[in-house]
């Protein structure tokens, strides 16, 4: 740690500020130099990354057991804990998702919409970077990789501002941003994770717009709001994922069935797991016995309708809040529902606008479904847990917005650029 940080992190709302600004100062400066860096340079930066995160497995998990240690000492919740834990196989994913950044096509400089006006001028579109993101988030140290390695490649440069329970293992991450940065010859300061995390400094980040040029939240529903609600910067956001899984009443039961236990249990502390269950009354009887009997042998507390707990007895009660509940834990809510409108219906009033399902072999319902769900992704007879940038394509994501503007869904590279006019003339006069 540096002697201003030092100073910042024992001194004064002005120690902060003054630290923040420098921050800022340092970021914008290198945004210019990443804005005019070739390809090549930021793809070599990238692999170099990705083997300096395989080559530093060791003492990355050494780190992170440290930051897991106080954690479990401070009764972090589990969810939180299972964000926070890395080892091998994800850490070897982290360097994989930086790999794909970097096999990704670079966005910047695209030309897009060329069309000869009758004037003669040419007017056409060219994708551009953002300039400076910064980046508040909680837990989940491999946003530091993800992050850092989507904001290089789309040319920007970014502030890192991680929690403090995963401070070791976000400083770990970034020794090694920096020793591939170095390697590149791109500017350190492209990437900066601050190394202190008093809370002040998250309201400095987002009331900053001569620096920080968009501000995206990674958390609990609570710093998402905060942030939101005092930023005088852009924010790119989600603030839950109360996702749903519809079966409707022409299912198949083996891919109802598949469907609805993979978006509940194959990870429960994520944005894009199952939290509603909603089944078409005519396949109830059929579909629920079984998802009810995995569910029990899962572990998972059911939580339903009336209806439902004439099927599953040892279902609790759901109650009003049950239905807009983000659990983030091995509960379910299941609510029995009288067709395809009752369904959306029910989504649009409680849901979240973040990933919602149907699983169905009746085209004409599939495709109403697709289109009158506002959500930032909608799925036939797929896992809701597939929303994410990877899975996309993307290589990885800085975040997922539930907003429309500017992006929605998973935030890759082109979510981290903009675009701007231009005109190609000869000469030309108006």
């Amino acid at each position: 740690m540096n002697a201003q940080a030092a100073t910042a992190r024992t001194g004064t709302k002005d120690d902060i500020a003054v630290y923040m600004r420098e921050k800022g100062e340092r970021a914008r400066a290198a945004s210019r130099e990443m804005a005019r860096a070739d390809s090549g340079l930021k793809n070599a930066c990238l692999f170099a990354l990705a083997q300096l995160l395989l080559d530093e497995t060791s003492s990355i998990l050494s780190a992170n057991e440290k930051d897991m240690r106080a954690g479990k000492a401070a009764k972090l919740d589990p969810a939180l804990l299972d964000r926070l834990e890395l080892n091998e196989d994800r850490v070897a994913a982290m360097a994989e998702g930086v790999r794909e950044v970097a096999n990704l096509p670079d966005p910047i400089g695209e030309l897009t919409d060329m069309r000869l006006r009758p004037s003669g001028i040419q007017v056409g579109r060219m994708r551009v970077p953002l300039g400076v993101v910064g980046i508040i988030y909680e837990s989940r140290p491999n946003v530091t990789a993800d992050a850092a390695s989507l904001c290089l490649k789309s040319g920007n440069a970014c502030i890192l501002r991680g929690g403090s329970e995963a401070m070791n293992s976000n400083q770990a991450i970034a020794r090694c941003i920096q020793r591939a940065l170095r390697q590149a010859g791109l500017p350190e300061d492209s990437v900066q994770v601050l190394d202190i995390t008093d809370r002040r400094t998250v309201g400095e980040m987002v009331s900053m717009p001569e620096y920080i040029d968009v501000v995206i939240p990674r958390g609990g529903k609570g710093l998402v709001a905060a942030v939101s609600s005092n930023a005088r910067v852009p924010v790119i956001k989600h603030l839950d994922g109360n996702c749903h899984v519809f079966i409707d009443r022409d299912a198949d039961f083996d891919k109802a069935v598949a469907v609805s236990v993979n978006a509940k249990t194959q990870r429960y502390g994520t944005c894009n797991t199952m939290e509603t269950l909603l089944v078409d009354a005519p396949i109830a009887q059929k579909v629920l016995p079984e998802l009810g009997r995995i569910y029990n042998e899962a572990g998972v507390e059911l939580r339903a309708c009336e209806r439902t707990r004439a099927i599953l007895p040892l279902a609790r009660p759901a109650s009003e809040s049950d239905w807009a509940e983000e659990y983030l834990a091995p509960i379910l809510a299941i609510k029995i529902v009288e067709g395809i409108d009752e369904a959306i219906d029910h989504i649009t009033r409680y849901g979240s606008a973040h990933t919602d399902a149907i699983v169905t072999e009746n085209y004409t319902r599939a495709r109403r479904f697709l289109r009158e769900v506002d959500s930032s992704s909608v799925m036939v007879n797929a896992s809701t847990r597939f929303a994410d940038g990877y899975e996309y394509g993307l290589g990885a994501e800085i975040g997922i917005s539930t907003d429309k503007f500017h992006a929605r869904g998973p935030v890759g590279l082109e979510g981290l650029t903009s675009q701007k006019w231009i005109v190609l003339g000869d000469g030309n006069v108006r």
